[in-house]
């Protein structure tokens, strides 16, 4: 392995570490990205879930979520399975990717390691998915375990409850997805160091783009200034005057 290849792993790694503590520095010092954002929002959400008689449109959402996380986590299971299968062919496997003017690799070894590579980081995003199934199946126990007549102060503690639930669980299915992002940088080494290299820039600028600049971005940072500039609702009558549930 070249100076160079190692230069471009080292890049690599430095890049998928530092990713989320990087993001959130940048959410302390210029403002919200939408991880941070969302988790105003979902907190929300289940706050609004508790003060509801029927929280029928609560479970489907969850089911939802839980869907896209099980899609998510099979097809993860493919793209290893089929890694795996190019990284456990042997002599021939190589030998049919070197024949390819596009690929990069100067030995064996090499290009077992960068088929490695691509394995860990699919891995890494199946363990969160899995992770992620697994909270959103205590989230929607959680939903239909909230009783029902509770008073504000509690509603707003159950609420609070749900949502360090919630939270977590769509936190890992982000990081799932961002496995994809560092898979694909990963592959991108079969080509060469540069195009690894420039693949983890690209990677990291495209996901920093999309936590602040992009529309969606945008959107649900203003959608979390309305729900915290948004006025606290009265009291209901009979209630004792009690924290309102937002």
């Amino acid at each position: 392995m070249s100076a160079l290849d190692l230069a471009a792993l080292g890049l690599f790694l430095v890049a998928w570490l530092a990713y989320q503590p990087l993001l959130r520095v940048l959410a302390r010092q210029r403002g919200g990205v939408i991880n941070t954002d969302m988790t105003v929002i979902r907190a929300a959400w289940m706050r609004n879930m508790v003060g509801r008689e029927n929280r029928f449109m609560d479970g489907q959402l969850l089911g939802h979520a839980l869907n896209s996380a099980s899609f998510f986590a099979s097809s993860n299971l493919i793209l290893i399975a089929a890694t795996a299968g190019a990284l456990f062919g042997g002599e021939s496997t190589f030998r049919s990717v070197s024949a390819l003017e596009v690929i990069r690799t100067s030995s064996r070894f090499l290009f077992e390691f960068q088929l490695a590579l691509v394995l860990v980081s699919l891995a890494r995003g199946l363990l969160d998915f899995i992770w992620s199934i697994r909270q959103m199946n205590y989230c929607i126990a959680t939903v239909g375990a909230v009783p029902e007549g509770l008073t504000p102060e509690e509603a707003r503690t159950f609420g609070d409850v749900a949502a360090r639930l919630l939270n977590p669980a769509l936190s890992s299915f982000n990081s799932g997805v961002r496995g994809y992002y560092f898979a694909l940088s990963a592959g991108a080494w079969l080509f060469g160091p540069y195009a690894f290299m420039a693949a983890t820039a690209g990677s990291m600028a495209l996901l920093f783009w999309r936590q602040r600049r992009s529309p969606a971005a945008r959107a649900i940072a203003d959608l979390r200034r309305l729900l915290e500039t948004r006025p606290p609702a009265p009291p209901a009558q009979g209630d004792g005057g009690g924290d309102p549930v937002s």
